[in-house]
C-alpha cells in the first residue's frame, strides 16, 4: 500500500459521508432521523453517530492525535440532537478524515492499529475496513430513511463522480 491507497481510502470516506449527509438532510423532521423499524434497534441518526464516532477515534485521534474521546455508548443511546446537529457531527468528521489523512505518511499502512476486538492489524487493511464499515451502516441508513419517510428517491450514496481524478 502506499500514498495513493490513503488517498483512495480518504476520497471513498468523504464520499461516505457526504452521502450520510445528504441521508439525513432527507428526513422530514428530527424525529423520524431517531426512528426504527420492527427487529431494527439503531436509527439513521444513531448510524450516522456510530460511524463518525469510528473515524473520529480511529482516523483522527489514533492517526492524527486530535485528542478526540470516543464515547460509543453514547453514539447508540442519542437520541435528542437534531438533523443540523448530526450534519454538523459529520461535517467535522468530513475535515479530521480530509485533513488527518492528506497528512498521514504512507509508512504508516504497514503498521499495526489496535482494533475494538483488542487485536492489532496492519493500518491500511483496517482504513480499507472503516470505508467498508461506514459504506455498510450508509446502506442501512438508506433503507431506513426510505422505509420511515415513504420517500424511495436515491440521495446517489454511490456515485463515482467523487473518485473521478
Amino acid at each position: 500500500m502506499n500514498a495513493q491507497t490513503i488517498d483512495d481510502v480518504r476520497r471513498l470516506l468523504l464520499r461516505e459521508l457526504a452521502a450520510f449527509r445528504r441521508e439525513i438532510e432527507q428526513f422530514d423532521d428530527d424525529d423520524t432521523m431517531w426512528g426504527t423499524l420492527p427487529g431494527v434497534t439503531n436509527s439513521a441518526g444513531n448510524l450516522a453517530l456510530h460511524v463518525c464516532g469510528g473515524l473520529l477515534h480511529f482516523v483522527g485521534a489514533v492517526l492524527g492525535q486530535t485528542g478526540y474521546q470516543r464515547d460509543r455508548d453514547a453514539e447508540f443511546a442519542s437520541r435528542n440532537q437534531t438533523r443540523d446537529d448530526v450534519c454538523a457531527v459529520i461535517d467535522n468528521t468530513m475535515h479530521v478524515v480530509d485533513r488527518t489523512l492528506t497528512a498521514l505518511d504512507a509508512g504508516v499502512l504497514e503498521r499495526p492499529i489496535a482494533t475494538p476486538l483488542g487485536q492489532d492489524v496492519r493500518t491500511g487493511i483496517f482504513l480499507l475496513h472503516l470505508a467498508t464499515h461506514a459504506s455498510f451502516h450508509l446502506g442501512q441508513a438508506g433503507y431506513l430513511r426510505r422505509a420511515l419517510t415513504g420517500k424511495g428517491t436515491s440521495v446517489a450514496p454511490v456515485a463515482l463522480a467523487p473518485l473521478v481524478d
